[in-house]
C-alpha cells in the first residue's frame, strides 16, 4: 500500500496510559508488523476493523470553507488507545493501519489562495490526487473483508471511500450521510461539498440519503439536482425533525435505512451536524451528540453497514483548554458502530 503511513507499535505505547487494574484499548489493538505486508495481514487477521486516518483540510479549502480538519486524526487516536477494553467493547477486534500520507499534497496546497479562482483550481486537481490515494486504500481494505472505520479530514473524503468500497465489493453502493449539508453539489472540481454527486455521477453511488440537512443552508439549485433524482436520491430535513416536529427522528432512520440497506451502504457522520463541535461550517443549531450516537447504533448494527467515515471535526479550531473533547467524541461513535456491527443484528 504505497502513500500510506503505517502505524507503528511505538506510536501506540506512546499514547496509552497504563494504570494498574484496567486493561486499555491501547493494550490491545493490533498493529501490523514493520516486516509484514500490510494487505497480507489484514487479510489473516481475525480483526474486524481497520483504523485509518485521512489528516487533511484541502478539500475543504477548495470548497472556500475553514482549514483545520485535518488535526482530529491524532487528537483521535489518543482517546481510542485509552478506551477500556472490556465486556462491552474489545480492542483486538481493531486494527489501526495508518494514515494516508497527505504530506505533499498539504505542502502542495499551503500557499494557494482558496479565494483566488486559478488557485482554487490547482486545489480541485490536489483533492483528486487524494481521492486516488484514498479510493486505492479503501479498495484493499474491503478486499481484505475488512470494515473501514475511516476518520477524516474533510468530506470530500466520501467520494474516495465509496469508490473503494464500490471496486472492491465490485459493485455500486448505497450511503446514508448525516449531515447539515448535501455534499451533491455541482461538479465543478473536487471538494468537500460534491463527493456524492461526483461519485453518483461516475456510477459508485447508487442511493444515497441525507439525513437532516438545514433548510437554510441548501441552495435551491442543489434541491433541484435532487428533485431530478428523485428515486435514488432522497433526504429530510433537521427542520421537519426537530423544529415543526413533522417528522419523527426514529421513525425517519427506518426511512433513510429502507432506502440504503439493499445493498452494502456508507455510513458518513459529519461532525457540523451536531451544535458547538469545531468544524468548518460550525454550528449552534443541531443533532445532539446522544442523537449521532443511536443514529450510527442503528445503522451499524445492519449487516450491510460496509464502512463508517467520520469526518470535518476540527480540534484546532476549537478552545485550548480541552483540546481532547474531540477525540473523546470520535472515540465514542467508533465503539458505538464496533458494538452495533459486531452484532450485525438484521
Amino acid at each position: 500500500m504505497e502513500n500510506l503511513i503505517r502505524f507503528k507499535q511505538s506510536d501506540l505505547t506512546k499514547i496509552t496510559s497504563y494504570r494498574n487494574g484496567e486493561v486499555k484499548f491501547g493494550e490491545k489493538i493490533q498493529i501490523i508488523p514493520k516486516d509484514e505486508d500490510p494487505f497480507e495481514f489484514l487479510k489473516r487477521s481475525e480483526a474486524k476493523y481497520v483504523l485509518l486516518g485521512i489528516p487533511e483540510d484541502v478539500g475543504v479549502r477548495a470548497n472556500l470553507g475553514r482549514a483545520g480538519a485535518k488535526s482530529a486524526w491524532e487528537n483521535t487516536l489518543q482517546s481510542i488507545a485509552n478506551i477500556q477494553h472490556n465486556k462491552f467493547c474489545k480492542g483486538h477486534q481493531l486494527i489501526i493501519l495508518g494514515k494516508v500520507d497527505v504530506s505533499q499534497e498539504l505542502s502542495e496546497a499551503e500557499d494557494l489562495d482558496q479565494n483566488n479562482e486559478e488557485d482554487r483550481k490547482q486545489l480541485f486537481k490536489i483533492v483528486e490526487n487524494i481521492d486516488k490515494e484514498v479510493s486505492h486504500i479503501i479498495y484493499h481494505i474491503i478486499k481484505a473483508g475488512k470494515t473501514p472505520i475511516i476518520i477524516g479530514g474533510g468530506h470530500n473524503n466520501a467520494y474516495g471511500n465509496i469508490k473503494g468500497t464500490a471496486l472492491g465489493l465490485g459493485k455500486s453502493i448505497n450511503a446514508v450521510n448525516f449531515d447539515a449539508h448535501s455534499d451533491f453539489r455541482i461538479l465543478e472540481g473536487r471538494h468537500s461539498g460534491n463527493g456524492f454527486s461526483y461519485a453518483y455521477e461516475e456510477g459508485f453511488l447508487k442511493n444515497y440519503f441525507i439525513f437532516g440537512l438545514h433548510e437554510s443552508y441548501t441552495s435551491k439549485s442543489v434541491l433541484d439536482i435532487i428533485k431530478d433524482r428523485t428515486e435514488k436520491v432522497k433526504y429530510n430535513t433537521y427542520d421537519e425533525i426537530k423544529i415543526r416536529q413533522t417528522k419523527l427522528f426514529q421513525t425517519e432512520m427506518k426511512t433513510a435505512l429502507d432506502h440504503v440497506k439493499g445493498d452494502p451502504f456508507g455510513i458518513e457522520i459529519d461532525l457540523d451536524a451536531i451544535p458547538n463541535i469545531p468544524s468548518s461550517a460550525m454550528t449552534l443549531s443541531g443533532f445532539s451528540v446522544e442523537e449521532v450516537r443511536q443514529f450510527i447504533y442503528f445503522f451499524g448494527k445492519h449487516k450491510h453497514a460496509a464502512y463508517l467515515h467520520i469526518c470535518e471535526g476540527a480540534p484546532s479550531l476549537g478552545e485550548d483548554k480541552n483540546p481532547q473533547l474531540i477525540g473523546k467524541l470520535i472515540g465514542y461513535l467508533v465503539t458505538d458502530f464496533m458494538k452495533a456491527n459486531s452484532s450485525n443484528l438484521k
